[in-house]
C-alpha cells in the first residue's frame, strides 16, 4: 500500500511539475515575447504613385499573390489552404479591408507580421515565410506596406481558422519556435561581397523570393535547416512540398542546376520552361504570380547567385542512346518499356529528349534524377499543366495516368525513366506510388489564375 501511495504521489508530482512548467512557459511568452519592433511605428516615407508602384513590384517579387489568393478568389483576400504535417493552415486576407483585412494595421503592425511572424492578434504559423522576410530591407518593406494599404482594393472576407487540432493549435509556443529558428532583424542582412550582381541575387533569393522555404530541407521542428548559403550546404539543397520535390538549386550536375547556364535559369523563371524542363507543382504559381513580372536585371542577378552555389555532388550526366534505339526498334522487353512507349513516347520521344520548350526532356532532367521520386510519381498520377506567359502563351498539359495505370505499372514506368538514356536514379516501388496516390491532392487546373472556372473546379473537388 505504501508503494502504491508513493507511486501516486510521484505521478501527481510529475503532473504538477508539467502543469507548472507549461504555465511558466506561457507566462514567459506573455511577459518576454521577444517579438521586437514597435507596433506604433508609422510609415515615414511619403506615399505617392511611384512608391505604390514600387510596392507592387515588391509584392510580385515576394510572390504574395500565390499564397494569399485562393483559386477563383479575389486578389490577396486569402483562403488558400496550406498543407502542413499537423493540419491545414489558411492564408489570411491582406487587403486593406478594416474589418477582415489589414486596413487597421500601422506600419509597425505590418513590419512585425512580415518580418517577425506576429500580428496584433497572435503569432503566425511558419507557413508564413517570415524567417526569409526578416531580410527584406526597410525601403522595400515600406513600399510593400504602401501598396497593400493604398494600392490594393479592400475585400470583405473573414479569415478561416486553421484545421489543426488542439493542443497543437495553441499559438503561444510559436514564440519559442521564433526564438530558436527565426533570425533577429538586425542580423538578418545579406552579406556584402565585391560583386553587386551576386549580392542583389542573394538578397532576392534569401529574402523576398523566400526560395529556401520550399527548396531547403526541414528539420524535426519543421524549420529550414539553413536560411542562407552561409549556413551550410543544406541551403537550397531540395525540399518536399505537397508530394513534389522542390529541386536542388545548387550546382549538382545531375540533380541541381549544374548543367544549366545562367540564361537557362532566366528563361525558366521568365517563361516557366526551357530546353530541359518545365515548371510543375508549386513552381507554376511562382512563375504565374511572381518571376514572370520581374525585371530582366533581377532575374539575371538571381541566376548569377544560384550559379555561384557549389555542388554537393559532382556526378555528371552523359547521354546513352541505347534505350532510345531499342524503343525505336520496337524492343519493349525491359520492364516498364511498353508502358512508356504506349503512354509517354508520343510527347517525350523514344530518345527521352522531348520537344524543346514544349514537352520536357526526360534524359538528364534533374527532376527525373532526384533521389526522391515523389515529383515524378505525382506528375504521372495527377498530370500537370504548364504556365502560359506573354512569351509562351501556349499552355501545354500532361494528362493524369492514375486511373489508367496501376501502382505497379506506374512504379515500372517511372523506374524505366529513371534508369535510361544516362539517368541514374533509384528504382521505385508500388508502395511509394500507393502512398502518394492516397494523399489528398488538389486537381491540376488548366485555367489561368483569376479565371472563375478555377474556382468551379476547386469547389467540385471539395464535394
Amino acid at each position: 500500500m505504501s508503494m502504491r501511495r508513493t507511486a501516486t504521489r510521484l505521478i501527481a508530482g510529475l503532473v504538477g511539475l508539467a502543469v507548472a512548467g507549461v504555465a511558466g512557459a506561457y507566462a514567459a511568452t506573455v511577459l518576454f515575447g521577444g517579438i521586437g519592433g514597435d507596433p506604433q511605428t508609422q510609415l515615414t516615407t511619403a506615399v505617392d504613385p511611384q512608391l505604390i508602384q514600387r510596392g507592387q513590384y515588391i509584392a510580385a517579387a515576394g510572390d504574395c499573390a500565390a499564397c494569399h489568393t485562393a483559386p477563383g478568389g479575389k486578389p490577396f483576400a486569402g483562403g488558400l489552404a496550406i498543407a502542413t504535417p499537423i493540419g491545414a493552415v489558411y492564408t489570411t486576407n491582406i487587403t486593406p479591408d478594416k474589418a477582415t483585412g489589414i486596413g487597421n494595421y500601422s506600419y509597425g503592425d505590418f513590419e512585425r507580421a512580415v518580418r517577425r511572424g506576429a500580428t496584433p492578434e497572435h503569432s503566425l504559423y511558419p507557413a508564413m515565410p517570415f524567417p526569409s522576410y526578416a531580410r527584406v530591407s526597410d525601403t522595400d518593406l515600406q513600399a510593400l506596406y504602401a501598396y497593400f494599404k493604398y494600392g490594393v482594393p479592400p475585400v470583405a472576407q473573414p479569415d478561416k481558422a486553421a484545421d489543426i487540432p488542439w493542443p497543437l493549435s495553441m499559438r503561444w509556443p510559436l514564440t519559442y519556435w521564433r526564438w530558436l529558428f527565426a533570425p533577429g532583424i538586425p542580423a538578418a542582412r545579406v552579406a556584402a561581397s565585391d560583386d553587386a550582381g551576386r549580392d542583389r541575387g542573394a538578397y532576392l533569393v534569401e529574402s523576398l523570393g523566400h526560395c529556401g522555404a520550399c527548396h531547403t530541407p526541414r528539420g524535426l521542428a519543421l524549420q529550414e535547416k539553413a536560411l542562407t548559403d552561409r549556413d551550410g550546404a543544406d541551403y537550397l539543397a531540395g525540399g518536399l512540398v505537397d508530394d513534389y520535390v522542390a529541386n536542388d538549386l545548387r550546382g549538382d550536375p545531375m540533380t541541381g542546376l549544374g548543367s544549366w547556364s545562367a540564361d537557362d535559369i532566366v528563361q525558366f523563371l521568365k517563361t516557366g520552361r526551357n530546353a530541359d524542363t518545365a515548371a510543375f507543382g508549386g513552381m507554376t504559381d511562382v512563375v504565374e504570380h511572381s518571376t514572370r513580372y520581374m525585371a530582366d536585371a533581377d532575374l539575371h542577378a538571381i541566376a548569377q547567385y544560384l550559379k555561384s552555389l557549389p555542388a554537393r555532388r559532382q556526378d555528371g550526366f552523359a547521354y546513352a542512346p541505347a534505350a532510345g534505339a531499342a524503343l525505336a526498334a520496337g524492343d519493349v522487353s525491359a520492364r516498364g518499356a511498353l508502358d512508356y512507349l504506349n503512354n509517354c513516347a508520343a510527347c517525350h520521344l523514344s530518345s527521352g529528349r522531348g520537344y524543346v520548350s514544349t514537352f520536357p526532356a526526360l534524359a538528364g532532367n534533374p527532376v527525373v534524377n532526384a533521389a526522391d521520386p515523389s515529383s515524378l510519381i505525382s506528375i504521372v498520377l495527377h498530370g500537370g499543366s504548364e504556365v502560359a506567359t506573354d512569351a509562351t502563351p501556349a499552355r501545354f498539359a500532361m494528362p493524369p495516368f492514375g486511373e489508367r495505370l496501376s501502382d505497379q505499372e506506374i512504379a515500372d514506368v517511372v523506374t524505366f525513366i529513371r534508369s535510361r538514356w544516362g539517368n541514374n536514379a533509384p528504382s521505385v516501388t508500388p508502395e511509394q506510388v500507393a502512398k502518394i496516390r492516397a494523399a489528398p491532392h488538389a486537381p491540376i487546373s488548366p485555367y489561368p489564375a483569376g479565371d472563375p472556372r478555377a474556382a468551379e473546379q476547386a469547389a467540385a473537388a471539395d464535394r
